[in-house]
Order: C-alpha cells, then sequence, then structure tokens
C-alpha cells in the first residue's frame, strides 16, 4: 500500500543487536535473538512499526535469510532487494519482492517513483550503506542483553559523524531496551 506523493519520506531501521553491538553472530546465525524468555510472544512493537510502513528495502543476505524462514512469507508491503549479484527474485517470490540496483540515491528515487515513501530500511550491511549516505532517518534499536563477542556488526565506518537523539526508550521483559533515535536536523 503506497502512500499519497505529499507524505513526508522517511526511512527508518527496526532492529535487535546483542549488548555488543553485534546483528548475527560470527555464523551469520540468529538464533541468539531467542536466548531471552519471552513467553508471551510480545512482539515489542514491531508490529505498530510495520503498520506504518510502505516498503521493505533490504539486502541479499537478509532476504536469503527470510526466505529460508519455516514460515509463510511475513511481509505485506512491497520488498526491494538491493543486490550487485543477484541476477532475478526467485521464482518463488517474484510476486513478493523487486530486484533494484544503484546508487542510494538512485535507489530511493526508483522507490519513490512508485510511490513508496516510508521506508523499512533491514540488513547489517544495507542500514551500513545507508547510513553512509547519511540517508536513515529514525533507528529503532532493540537491545538483547547477551554478549556475542564476535559477529555481524550493526555499524561500520562513516564518512563523518551523523548525530541523532533518543526520542524514546522502553525495556521489556525486565531486562531488553528499545530506544528510538531520530536524526537530529542540520
Amino acid at each position: 500500500m503506497a502512500t499519497s506523493p505529499n507524505i513526508a519520506k522517511k526511512n527508518s531501521v527496526f532492529i535487535a543487536s546483542s549488548l555488543d553491538g553485534f546483528i548475527a553472530d560470527q555464523n551469520g546465525s540468529i538464533d541468539w535473538l531467542h536466548s531471552f524468555p519471552n513467553p508471551d510472544n510480545i512482539d515489542m512493537g514491531y508490529a505498530e512499526f510495520m503498520a506504518q510502513i510502505d516498503a521493505i528495502v533490504m539486502g541479499r543476505t537478509t532476504f536469503e535469510t527470510v526466505c529460508n524462514f519455516d514460515m509463510e512469507w511475513p511481509y505485506r508491503q512491497t520488498v526491494f532487494v538491493l543486490s550487485n549479484t543477484l541476477q532475478q527474485i526467485p521464482s518463488t517470490h517474484r510476486n513478493k519482492a523487486q530486484l533494484v540496483r544503484g546508487s542510494v540515491k538512485e535507489i530511493l528515487a526508483q522507490i519513490h517513483q512508485q510511490n513508496y515513501h516510508r521506508l523499512y530500511i533491514d540488513g547489517g550491511k544495507t542500514i551500513q550503506h545507508f547510513l553512509r549516505e547519511d540517508a536513515i532517518d529514525e533507528m529503532i534499536i532493540t537491545t538483547i542483553p547477551i554478549l556475542l563477542g564476535d559477529g555481524y556488526r550493526l555499524f561500520g565506518e562513516l564518512p563523518h559523524p551523523l548525530s541523532f537523539r533518543c526520542a524514546e526508550s522502553k525495556i521489556f521483559l525486565e531486562g531488553i531496551v528499545q530506544n528510538r533515535f531520530c536524526k537530529m536536523k542540520k
């Protein structure tokens, strides 16, 4: 469901991280996300967040990970997959995802041209790429109190510092901390 063209554009991140800043362990596994007991399956605001999203932008690795989940396709929104190596979306997912290529600016222009403006940016390398181009407006980071010691980092090198302010903090399940950071206006 796309928004009208006069809706403000917004690129948001909603992701979980270990206490030491990893989004996957050294083997690329995210099984550790379930290491903290959640007997009532609290979604920690994910459904509310997704209700405000027009489309999802993710990298090939994240796309392939989601495709391999033992469940139905989890998204109602259009998914745009960034990849320089994937030649086409697998036939099983062609009606669920579109392949996009180019710079962040070119990719956003392609997506906005299709009238999608409130975007969920997902996947470590994709988030890092968008941050390097200063193209993230909001980050909701849920910190799971586990130290992985090694793995895939959420953040990488930047050409210059980016300033965000903490707009909101929540605690779930007496130990999981979720912070919402908004980009500071220049």
